[in-house]
């Protein structure tokens, strides 16, 4: 288990029946009381396909599942786990680029997968990430996304709190600095865009009305400010 952020943690799992998943797709976890209550959530997967299977949790306050996974949970410790889930927010070397991804917070996380899942493929095809966070502690991944120097592009921007000499931009996303990052539509890009809800909502929108093809926007979002 890693500890990415004072509220995030990463978490490895060993699932012997695994049978392999795509970059972007998630896995349902679900927790059962001694009295029979359950709860069950949601997870990006964080890892690429073929790499061992991993999550990355963001502590929630009112949460059921999340407060055990990123506090409690051991190793050795069994979670009953259903997947991989998904199709759509999935990306493989065949798709192409150039990729432009955005996450919002935890929305990193399928994104992560996706780096990842370009660089053990030895794909070159060129990438710009935008990740917006409220303050500096809640960059998840910061140390290995600031080492990558092979074709992928990092852009930061933080909404609350800004440390001083912080050289990122100090701003919500919106169009301005969409039409500013983003690759030009011309480039025809295939988008990936995920946070909270609203989050998506904007960007994808905006995304559109800058000339990205509606079909090339692809999407994951979760309520509330938390998420996978």
């Amino acid at each position: 288990m890693t500890q990415e952020t004072p509220a995030v943690r990463t978490i490895g799992l060993d699932v012997p029946s695994w049978p392999g998943h795509r970059a972007g797709q998630h896995l349902d976890v679900r927790l059962t009381a001694e009295d029979g209550y359950s709860a069950e959530r949601s997870y990006s997967i964080a890892s690429a396909a073929g790499e061992p299977v991993a999550i990355t949790v963001e502590r929630l306050d009112d949460g059921e599942v999340s407060p055990y996974l990123t506090e409690d949970v051991s190793v050795g410790d069994q979670l009953e786990i259903r997947g991989p889930v998904g199709g759509y927010f999935v990306w493989e070397t065949a798709d192409g680029g150039p990729l432009l991804l955005v996450a919002g917070g935890s929305g990193i996380v399928p994104l992560r997968a996706i780096l990842r899942q370009r660089e053990h493929s030895g794909s070159d095809v060129p990438v710009k990430l935008l990740f917006s966070a409220r303050t500096p502690s809640e960059l998840i991944y910061r140390d290995e996304l600031d080492g990558r120097h092979d074709g992928v592009e990092i852009i930061y921007t933080l909404t609350r709190e800004r440390p001083t000499g912080w050289t990122g931009y100090a701003r919500r996303v919106d169009r301005a600095l969409l039409a500013e990052t983003a690759w030009p539509a011309g480039k025809n890009p295939l988008a990936y865009v995920c946070g909270p809800t609203n989050f998506v909502e904007t960007v994808a929108g905006e995304l559109v009305a800058l000339g990205y093809e509606p079909g090339r926007v692809k999407t994951e979002r979760f309520g509330g400010t938390g998420g996978r």
